[in-house]
């Protein structure tokens, strides 16, 4: 990872807010945790973070627009830029494609510009240059000032509504502009309207055609100040109309301001229809009152993130924590409205009681962040999982990467299953669960005429690939008849061993069985010559030329990876794959050989996503997650503590560039959390957490009930790194591992630290 100069922008942020003050009253631990959120962690690099203002889980994330070219666009904002391009009020978090950016306003003063003049030189174009000392960002809350309007902004934003507020010099020209051509990635506009109700306010719609083939965004907006409006259609002035609809269309508003004059704006927006984005706007943002928006945004920020409470630890170690939780809580996204109603995927107008969500990044985030919603927010994940079947039944099968209530077709396997079956074995079953071993089924078999709304028919094949038909028929998936062969296969297995675990547990005995066999699957993969997961050919022989470090993005049988990084994926039986391998000794070192060998990544083509690399263990992207646990299950803990204390120490800092791949709509940031509290999920579904080392010297975590759960670290210092004996509620472990149950169930966690390398559990 890069190293960049850190700038004063965190330096602002701790004089803006109050200082942190760390006590102990009785056995509850006080901090003031929105303090230690740095926004900005994640800009740099290839985070793709954002670091506008937005409130858990929000509709609008209201952020600024430094450039929407190029793979580290993806959030619409990049660190290393001095341009800003205007703010818009939608953005993802951390994605590796980008989408978004709907409804960009831009201030100016002086001549208005119709084209935000991106990568043209300066005083073309509407954008501005801007400093960095002159930039800050906190928890619901932006600002930065313009170099070249001179205008301050600042924003921040409810769940389905944002607010501007500039302050502007004295002028005679003065205004907003207000671009609906504007998006991340530059997609395709593909319907737009633009109406003004009065010298005050105004509505709007667009849709767009990018990641999302059909994205809705409708919006209201009111202005604290009346203005003249001028309106354009592809660039020309469209006269004497209050209306104008298209495809590349721009309103210019102007006023004359005052020195210092404020100036507000607040937007709601909708994905059902304009009457929504009123409603939306009314119910969340009444009046002007910015100040009091901030503080509700920071209020509803200091009571997510104080669900955890951390005692010791540095500085930087405590922002890093914090601002990991942070980005674990920005999706996914409440996407319906404050009526209830939704756009489904039929794209059809629906009202639920619960509410309606998207961004759902499944192949990220069911290893890490949902197993950290059963613990801190059962009733939001089992919400989610409501969602998913609801969206199952509306259009044909579960999403995998769904965006915008639209099937992506993106990524591999069927991971709605992971998170339905961890909830579901974690006794969080307020879903019809019927239905979901149904949709759960229905999402790993092959169906050539099943229905599925809305998608284009490109992405059938990404929905139902024959990859699910080869499976069941050959009992592996050919490398010769299906890409990416191997990586698909080796995730479907994992799935089956979800479908079979729930089904048991309902006492569905012949599907259980059918699914524990196909589990098994992983093995036709294996390699015993070379020790490596291979891509196998329809006649049983194996994918030629091989050479472990070798990727080519998504024309291997490896899915942004190689086989050192893929061999690994055998999260529901590790104890079979040791098998593989002959013994526990053997497993150990080849898992030595993993993150000890050169990190040179081979190939032309390789993938960019192969990043954070110990040897050729790659933390920036997820199949390596789980992977330095492993060795606990080899009787080598030490060395996973080794290898976890290595990946947070070098891979997650209090910087910008402070992320070392993809932040993936808070699974890289949930990893983090759930090490720092000293476990890890190796297996969404198997109900444990495999026992790593803490952060802190004390964590205490709210869980449902009004318990606590608490974590402890004594005689831990730079020597003392290694875990000596794990006392649970005063018992010592007999094992690596911790249930969900001892979790939510309240109680205490001690972990004595030393120099010894040892078998705790022993």
């Amino acid at each position: 990872m890069k190293a960049i100069g850190y700038s004063l922008v965190f330096i602002a942020l701790f004089l803006h807010t109050s200082c942190a003050v760390e006590s102990e009253t009785g056995k509850k631990l006080s901090i003031d945790v929105t303090s230690y959120v740095n926004p900005f962690i994640g800009t740099d690099f290839h985070g793709h973070t954002y670091p506008g203002a937005t409130v858990p889980f929000g509709m609008v994330q209201l952020s600024p627009d430094s450039r929407t070219k190029g793979w580290d666009a993806c959030s619409g904002y990049h660190y290393s830029d001095s341009v800003i391009l205007g703010f818009s009020h939608t953005h993802l978090s951390g994605t590796g494609i980008g989408d978004m950016g709907d409804v960009l306003m831009m201030p100016f003063n002086g001549q208005a510009a119709l084209n935000s003049g991106e990568a043209q030189p300066r005083g073309i174009g509407y954008k501005s240059y801007f400093r960095k000392e002159n930039e800050l960002a906190r928890p619901g809350y932006y600002s930065v000032f313009l170099d070249d309007p001179k205008v301050k902004v600042e924003l921040s934003a409810t769940t389905r509504a944002g607010i501007h507020k500039y302050t502007f010099p004295k002028s005679e020209n003065a205004g907003i502009i207000i671009d609906l051509a504007h998006s991340i990635h530059q997609h395709k506009v593909t319907e737009a309207d633009i109406h003004i109700i009065s010298d005050t306010e105004l509505s709007g719609y667009r849709k767009t055609k990018g990641w999302a083939i059909h994205q809705y965004v409708y919006f209201r907006a009111k202005f604290s100040k009346p203005f003249k409006v001028e309106l354009y259609k592809d660039d020309k002035l469209v006269e004497k109309t209050a209306n104008v609809d298209g495809t590349n269309l721009k309103a210019i508003l102007t006023f004359d301001t005052s020195e210092n004059e404020e100036v507000f704006v607040k937007v709601g927006i909708s994905p059902v229809d304009k009457e929504g984005a009123e409603k939306n706007l009314n119910a969340e943002i009444p009046d002007f009152n910015f100040d009091k928006i901030v503080d509700n945004a920071s209020q509803a920020w200091e009571k997510e993130l104080g669900k955890i409470k951390i005692k010791g630890g540095t500085e930087d170690e405590k922002t890093v924590f914090y601002t990991s939780l942070y980005h674990s809580n920005l999706s996914p996204i409440i996407y319906s409205d404050v009526d209830g109603r939704y756009r489904g995927m039929d794209h059809k107008i629906h009202t639920t009681k619960h509410k309606n969500y998207t961004i759902f990044s499944l192949w990220d985030t069911y290893r890490a962040q949902h197993p950290l919603f059963t613990i801190i927010k059962p009733e939001y994940n089992q919400d989610l999982i409501r969602d998913l079947l609801r969206k199952s039944q509306e259009g044909g099968i579960l999403p995998k990467w769904e965006l915008a209530a639209n099937y992506t077709g993106t990524m591999i396997g069927s991971h709605a299953v992971s998170v339905i079956t961890d909830a579901y074995m974690k006794g969080y079953r307020d879903f019809d669960v019927e239905l979901a071993l149904t949709a759960m089924i229905e999402a790993v078999e092959y169906d050539s005429v099943r229905h599925i709304e809305y998608p284009t028919p490109a992405f059938i094949p990404a929905l139902m690939p024959k990859a699910k038909l080869y499976d069941k028929k050959y009992g592996y998936i050919p490398n010769d008849l299906e890409g990416s062969s191997t990586s698909k296969g080796l995730e479907f297995a994992y799935n089956y061993w979800c479908i079979a675990v729930v089904a048991k547990d309902m006492g569905k005995e012949s599907i259980a069985q059918h699914y524990f066999e196909r589990s098994q699957h992983y093995k036709e993969y294996f390699d015993k010559e070379t020790g490596f997961m291979r891509g196998k050919n329809l006649d049983g022989s194996w994918k030629e030329p091989f050479n472990p470090r070798f990727s080519a993005h998504w024309k291997t049988p490896y899915v942004e990876g190689n086989a050192w990084q893929w061999t690994w994926y055998v999260p529901h039986d590790v104890e079979g794959l040791m098998n593989l391998f002959g013994s526990k000794e053997d497993f150990a070192v080849k898992l030595d050989s993993l993150f000890t060998i050169t990190s040179e990544v081979l190939g032309e083509e390789k993938s960019a996503d192969i990043t954070g690399l110990i040897g050729q263990y790659a933390h920036g992207n997820e199949p390596s997650h789980h992977i330095a646990y492993l060795y606990n299950y080899a009787d080598q803990p030490w060395r996973t503590q080794e290898v976890v204390n290595q990946i947070r120490s070098e891979f997650y800092t209090n910087t910008p560039d402070g992320l070392c791949g993809n932040e993936d709509c808070g699974q890289m940031s949930a990893w983090y959390l759930l090490n720092a509290m000293g476990f890890y999920p190796v297996c969404p579904g198997s109900n444990q957490y495999s026992i790593g080392s803490p952060v802190f010297d004390r964590i205490e975590i709210e869980v449902e009930g009004g318990k606590t759960f608490k974590v402890s670290a004594k005689n831990k210092t730079a020597e003392n790194k290694y875990v000596q004996k794990v006392y649970l509620n005063g018992k010592p472990l007999t094992n690596h591992y911790i249930l969900h149950s001892d979790i939510v169930n309240g109680g205490e966690m001690i972990f004595e630290m030393g120099k010894e390398k040892r078998v705790f559990w022993n």
